[in-house]
Protein backbone atom coordinates (compact mmCIF):
# COMPACT_ATOMS: atom_id res chain seq x y z
CA UNK A 1 0.00 0.00 0.00
CA UNK A 2 2.39 2.78 -1.17
CA UNK A 3 0.93 5.91 -2.95
CA UNK A 4 2.24 9.71 -3.31
CA UNK A 5 1.69 12.38 -5.32
CA UNK A 6 3.58 13.31 -8.00
CA UNK A 7 2.60 16.18 -10.10
CA UNK A 8 5.01 18.91 -10.06
CA UNK A 9 2.35 21.57 -9.81
CA UNK A 10 0.12 22.00 -6.52
CA UNK A 11 0.65 18.52 -6.66
CA UNK A 12 4.55 19.16 -5.12
CA UNK A 13 3.14 22.04 -3.10
CA UNK A 14 1.81 19.59 -0.62
CA UNK A 15 4.70 17.12 -1.16
CA UNK A 16 7.77 19.67 -0.14
CA UNK A 17 5.60 22.42 1.92
CA UNK A 18 8.00 25.34 1.11
CA UNK A 19 7.75 27.74 -2.21
CA UNK A 20 11.47 27.65 -2.63
CA UNK A 21 11.51 24.16 -3.25
CA UNK A 22 8.64 24.34 -5.45
CA UNK A 23 10.24 26.42 -7.84
CA UNK A 24 13.53 24.66 -7.81
CA UNK A 25 11.68 21.34 -8.39
CA UNK A 26 9.77 23.39 -11.63
CA UNK A 27 13.53 24.40 -12.74
CA UNK A 28 14.78 20.86 -13.00
CA UNK A 29 11.69 18.71 -13.97
CA UNK A 30 12.23 16.48 -11.32
CA UNK A 31 9.99 13.12 -10.09
CA UNK A 32 10.15 11.18 -7.27
CA UNK A 33 9.99 7.81 -6.58
CA UNK A 34 8.72 5.92 -3.65
CA UNK A 35 8.55 2.44 -1.61
CA UNK A 36 7.00 -0.68 -3.36
CA UNK A 37 6.39 -2.85 -0.70
CA UNK A 38 4.26 -0.19 1.70
CA UNK A 39 4.05 2.84 2.55
CA UNK A 40 5.41 6.52 2.17
CA UNK A 41 5.04 9.71 4.90
CA UNK A 42 4.91 11.88 1.87
CA UNK A 43 0.91 13.92 1.56
CA UNK A 44 -1.73 13.47 -0.60
CA UNK A 45 -2.66 17.04 -2.25
CA UNK A 46 -6.26 18.39 -1.16
CA UNK A 47 -8.89 17.24 -2.92
CA UNK A 48 -6.71 14.86 -5.31
CA UNK A 49 -7.38 11.08 -6.00
CA UNK A 50 -4.36 8.46 -6.38
CA UNK A 51 -4.71 4.95 -7.83
CA UNK A 52 -2.45 2.56 -7.57
CA UNK A 53 -2.71 -1.31 -9.07
CA UNK A 54 -0.45 -4.04 -8.38
CA UNK A 55 0.30 -7.60 -9.19
CA UNK A 56 1.74 -9.92 -6.93
CA UNK A 57 2.71 -13.49 -7.41
CA UNK A 58 3.60 -14.96 -3.84
CA UNK A 59 5.23 -18.83 -4.02
CA UNK A 60 5.95 -21.29 -1.05
CA UNK A 61 6.96 -24.66 -2.04
CA UNK A 62 9.80 -24.72 0.63
CA UNK A 63 8.31 -27.62 2.84
CA UNK A 64 10.04 -29.32 5.51
CA UNK A 65 6.75 -31.46 6.35
CA UNK A 66 7.54 -34.06 4.22
CA UNK A 67 3.78 -33.68 2.49
CA UNK A 68 5.70 -32.16 -0.86
CA UNK A 69 3.31 -28.89 -0.42
CA UNK A 70 3.24 -26.03 -2.79
CA UNK A 71 1.04 -22.69 -2.42
CA UNK A 72 0.89 -19.86 -5.27
CA UNK A 73 -0.96 -16.80 -4.64
CA UNK A 74 -1.82 -14.22 -7.37
CA UNK A 75 -3.51 -11.25 -6.18
CA UNK A 76 -4.10 -8.19 -8.05
CA UNK A 77 -4.70 -5.27 -5.60
CA UNK A 78 -6.27 -2.20 -6.26
CA UNK A 79 -5.80 0.98 -3.90
CA UNK A 80 -7.59 4.51 -4.16
CA UNK A 81 -6.17 7.13 -2.16
CA UNK A 82 -8.07 10.49 -1.38
CA UNK A 83 -6.55 14.00 0.03
CA UNK A 84 -8.97 14.90 2.91
CA UNK A 85 -6.62 17.87 3.76
CA UNK A 86 -2.58 18.29 2.83
CA UNK A 87 -2.15 16.75 6.17
CA UNK A 88 -5.03 13.46 6.14
CA UNK A 89 -5.39 11.10 3.57
CA UNK A 90 -8.00 8.07 3.37
CA UNK A 91 -6.78 4.85 1.81
CA UNK A 92 -9.01 1.53 0.60
CA UNK A 93 -7.74 -1.45 -0.98
CA UNK A 94 -9.36 -4.40 -2.47
CA UNK A 95 -7.62 -7.07 -3.87
CA UNK A 96 -8.60 -10.18 -6.27
CA UNK A 97 -7.22 -13.20 -5.27
CA UNK A 98 -6.38 -16.43 -6.96
CA UNK A 99 -4.82 -19.48 -4.40
CA UNK A 100 -3.82 -23.17 -4.75
CA UNK A 101 -2.21 -25.37 -2.39
CA UNK A 102 -0.62 -28.58 -3.91
CA UNK A 103 0.01 -31.72 -1.28
CA UNK A 104 0.75 -35.31 -1.69
CA UNK A 105 -1.18 -37.25 1.07
CA UNK A 106 -1.03 -41.09 0.72
CA UNK A 107 0.77 -41.31 -2.44
CA UNK A 108 -1.55 -38.98 -4.24
CA UNK A 109 -1.19 -35.27 -5.04
CA UNK A 110 -3.89 -33.45 -4.61
CA UNK A 111 -4.86 -29.79 -5.40
CA UNK A 112 -6.96 -27.38 -3.78
CA UNK A 113 -7.64 -23.49 -5.26
CA UNK A 114 -10.10 -20.74 -4.70
CA UNK A 115 -10.22 -17.49 -6.29
CA UNK A 116 -12.82 -13.81 -5.74
CA UNK A 117 -12.05 -10.51 -4.29
CA UNK A 118 -10.56 -10.76 -0.84
CA UNK A 119 -10.86 -8.75 2.41
CA UNK A 120 -11.14 -4.64 1.55
CA UNK A 121 -9.12 -2.79 3.49
CA UNK A 122 -9.64 1.17 4.90
CA UNK A 123 -7.00 3.20 6.60
CA UNK A 124 -5.89 6.74 7.73
CA UNK A 125 -3.00 8.71 7.68
CA UNK A 126 -2.25 11.80 9.11
CA UNK A 127 1.34 13.63 8.74
CA UNK A 128 2.43 15.01 12.35
CA UNK A 129 5.75 16.36 11.77
CA UNK A 130 7.70 18.41 8.62
CA UNK A 131 10.80 19.81 8.39
CA UNK A 132 11.79 21.14 4.71
CA UNK A 133 14.48 23.18 2.83
CA UNK A 134 15.22 23.82 -0.49
CA UNK A 135 15.37 20.60 -2.05
CA UNK A 136 15.06 18.44 0.36
CA UNK A 137 11.92 17.01 2.82
CA UNK A 138 11.47 14.89 6.18
CA UNK A 139 8.00 13.70 7.38
CA UNK A 140 6.43 11.74 9.84
CA UNK A 141 2.84 9.89 9.43
CA UNK A 142 1.43 7.70 11.51
CA UNK A 143 -1.74 5.50 9.89
CA UNK A 144 -4.31 2.75 11.57
CA UNK A 145 -6.98 0.91 9.84
CA UNK A 146 -8.81 -2.07 9.86
CA UNK A 147 -9.16 -5.01 7.31
CA UNK A 148 -13.07 -5.89 6.91
CA UNK A 149 -14.43 -9.69 5.89
CA UNK A 150 -15.70 -9.10 2.30
CA UNK A 151 -13.78 -12.32 0.75
CA UNK A 152 -15.69 -15.55 1.05
CA UNK A 153 -14.12 -17.65 4.04
CA UNK A 154 -16.54 -20.99 3.99
CA UNK A 155 -15.15 -22.10 0.63
CA UNK A 156 -15.51 -26.10 0.00
CA UNK A 157 -14.38 -28.80 -2.74
CA UNK A 158 -14.35 -32.59 -3.11
CA UNK A 159 -12.14 -32.70 0.12
CA UNK A 160 -14.26 -30.58 2.12
CA UNK A 161 -13.69 -27.21 3.52
CA UNK A 162 -10.36 -25.17 2.61
CA UNK A 163 -7.95 -24.53 4.52
CA UNK A 164 -7.90 -20.90 6.14
CA UNK A 165 -4.71 -20.25 4.19
CA UNK A 166 -6.59 -21.15 1.03
CA UNK A 167 -9.49 -19.32 1.74
CA UNK A 168 -10.33 -15.55 -0.50
CA UNK A 169 -11.07 -13.77 2.58
CA UNK A 170 -10.43 -14.52 6.81
CA UNK A 171 -13.76 -13.74 8.11
CA UNK A 172 -11.98 -11.90 10.99
CA UNK A 173 -11.99 -7.91 11.29
CA UNK A 174 -8.50 -7.30 11.96
CA UNK A 175 -7.31 -3.62 12.99
CA UNK A 176 -3.88 -2.35 12.07
CA UNK A 177 -1.38 0.70 12.85
CA UNK A 178 1.93 1.97 12.64
CA UNK A 179 4.29 5.02 11.38
CA UNK A 180 6.02 5.84 8.51
CA UNK A 181 8.82 7.91 8.16
CA UNK A 182 10.52 9.77 5.11
CA UNK A 183 13.39 11.74 4.08
CA UNK A 184 13.27 12.92 0.25
CA UNK A 185 16.38 14.88 -1.37
CA UNK A 186 16.77 15.76 -5.40
CA UNK A 187 18.39 12.99 -5.50
CA UNK A 188 17.35 10.36 -3.43
CA UNK A 189 14.73 8.98 -0.95
CA UNK A 190 15.06 7.12 2.47
CA UNK A 191 11.56 5.38 3.92
CA UNK A 192 11.12 3.40 7.35
CA UNK A 193 7.92 2.20 8.52
CA UNK A 194 7.12 0.09 11.63
CA UNK A 195 3.57 -1.82 11.84
CA UNK A 196 0.83 -3.99 13.97
CA UNK A 197 -1.85 -5.72 12.44
CA UNK A 198 -4.02 -7.81 15.25
CA UNK A 199 -5.76 -10.91 13.86
CA UNK A 200 -8.86 -11.70 14.86
CA UNK A 201 -10.75 -15.38 15.53
CA UNK A 202 -13.58 -16.43 12.96
CA UNK A 203 -15.02 -20.25 11.83
CA UNK A 204 -12.74 -20.83 15.38
CA UNK A 205 -8.85 -20.10 13.21
CA UNK A 206 -7.30 -16.97 14.00
CA UNK A 207 -4.21 -15.89 12.12
CA UNK A 208 -1.34 -15.21 14.27
CA UNK A 209 -0.74 -11.36 15.02
CA UNK A 210 1.98 -9.39 12.66
CA UNK A 211 4.75 -7.42 13.30
CA UNK A 212 6.98 -5.34 10.64
CA UNK A 213 9.62 -3.20 9.98
CA UNK A 214 10.52 -1.76 6.75
CA UNK A 215 12.81 0.32 4.76
CA UNK A 216 13.31 1.55 1.44
CA UNK A 217 16.00 3.38 -0.81
CA UNK A 218 15.36 4.76 -3.82
CA UNK A 219 18.21 6.64 -6.02
CA UNK A 220 17.90 8.28 -9.26
CA UNK A 221 19.81 6.51 -11.95
CA UNK A 222 18.63 7.88 -14.94
CA UNK A 223 19.24 10.94 -15.77
CA UNK A 224 22.53 11.76 -13.55
CA UNK A 225 22.19 15.22 -14.04
CA UNK A 226 18.87 17.24 -14.09
CA UNK A 227 18.01 19.86 -16.36
CA UNK A 228 14.53 21.18 -17.88
CA UNK A 229 12.72 18.89 -20.91
CA UNK A 230 13.11 14.84 -19.17
CA UNK A 231 10.20 13.47 -19.88
CA UNK A 232 10.94 10.78 -16.49
CA UNK A 233 13.16 9.33 -14.28
CA UNK A 234 14.37 6.20 -13.68
CA UNK A 235 15.19 5.21 -10.21
CA UNK A 236 17.25 1.99 -8.41
CA UNK A 237 15.36 0.85 -5.49
CA UNK A 238 16.23 -1.51 -2.61
CA UNK A 239 13.56 -2.81 0.35
CA UNK A 240 14.09 -5.06 3.21
CA UNK A 241 11.20 -6.06 5.20
CA UNK A 242 11.29 -7.98 8.47
CA UNK A 243 8.02 -9.59 9.33
CA UNK A 244 7.36 -11.64 12.27
CA UNK A 245 3.96 -13.48 12.75
CA UNK A 246 2.75 -15.12 15.93
CA UNK A 247 1.50 -18.62 16.09
CA UNK A 248 -1.92 -19.58 14.46
CA UNK A 249 -4.85 -21.13 16.44
CA UNK A 250 -7.36 -23.10 15.89
CA UNK A 251 -9.94 -24.15 18.24
CA UNK A 252 -8.49 -22.10 20.71
CA UNK A 253 -5.13 -24.11 20.28
CA UNK A 254 -1.54 -22.82 19.33
CA UNK A 255 -0.31 -24.41 15.96
CA UNK A 256 3.35 -25.36 16.37
CA UNK A 257 4.08 -25.71 12.85
CA UNK A 258 2.90 -21.79 11.73
CA UNK A 259 4.39 -18.35 12.15
CA UNK A 260 8.02 -16.97 12.62
CA UNK A 261 10.21 -14.58 11.64
CA UNK A 262 11.56 -14.00 7.66
CA UNK A 263 13.63 -11.19 6.82
CA UNK A 264 13.32 -10.20 2.57
CA UNK A 265 15.77 -8.43 0.54
CA UNK A 266 13.80 -6.48 -2.53
CA UNK A 267 15.20 -5.06 -5.39
CA UNK A 268 13.47 -3.05 -8.23
CA UNK A 269 12.59 -0.54 -10.48
CA UNK A 270 10.55 2.82 -11.02
CA UNK A 271 10.37 4.96 -14.28
CA UNK A 272 8.81 8.05 -12.71
CA UNK A 273 6.54 10.86 -14.53
CA UNK A 274 4.86 13.71 -13.47
CA UNK A 275 1.35 11.84 -13.52
CA UNK A 276 2.17 8.45 -13.16
CA UNK A 277 4.99 5.59 -12.31
CA UNK A 278 5.52 2.30 -13.03
CA UNK A 279 7.48 0.14 -11.14
CA UNK A 280 8.64 -4.06 -10.31
CA UNK A 281 10.43 -5.25 -7.38
CA UNK A 282 11.58 -9.32 -6.50
CA UNK A 283 11.44 -10.32 -2.87
CA UNK A 284 13.68 -12.66 -2.09
CA UNK A 285 14.17 -14.40 1.84
CA UNK A 286 17.49 -14.16 2.92
CA UNK A 287 16.78 -15.21 6.51
CA UNK A 288 13.89 -17.47 7.39
CA UNK A 289 13.52 -18.77 11.22
CA UNK A 290 9.91 -20.64 11.37
CA UNK A 291 8.01 -22.48 13.39
CA UNK A 292 7.95 -26.62 12.94
CA UNK A 293 7.25 -27.46 9.66
CA UNK A 294 5.74 -24.01 8.23
CA UNK A 295 6.08 -23.76 4.88
CA UNK A 296 8.35 -21.52 3.51
CA UNK A 297 8.76 -18.58 1.01
CA UNK A 298 10.65 -19.50 -2.38
CA UNK A 299 9.80 -15.77 -3.71
CA UNK A 300 7.74 -12.41 -4.07
CA UNK A 301 7.29 -10.52 -7.40
CA UNK A 302 5.56 -7.15 -7.49
CA UNK A 303 4.78 -5.04 -10.59
CA UNK A 304 2.00 -2.63 -11.26
CA UNK A 305 1.72 1.25 -11.65
CA UNK A 306 0.10 4.52 -10.29
CA UNK A 307 -1.23 7.67 -11.19
CA UNK A 308 -2.65 10.98 -9.84
CA UNK A 309 -5.50 12.83 -11.05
Amino acid sequence: MVLQTIDPGKRIIGAIGTASTFFLLIWTGVAWGAPITFNTALPVAEDEFIFREQFVLDRSGDDPSGADRDRGVFAAVSVLGYGITSDLAFFGVLPYVDKNLEITSMGVRRTRDTSGIGDLTLFARYEVFEDNIPGRTFRIAPFAGVELPTGKDDETDGLGRLPASVQAGSGSVDPFGGLVATYQTLDFEIDAQASYKVNTEANNFEFGDVARLDASLQYRLLPRSLGSGVPGFLYGVVEGNLIHQNKNRSNGAKDPNSGGTTLFLAPGLQYVTQRWIVEGVVQIPVVQDLNGTALEKDYVVRFGFRFNF
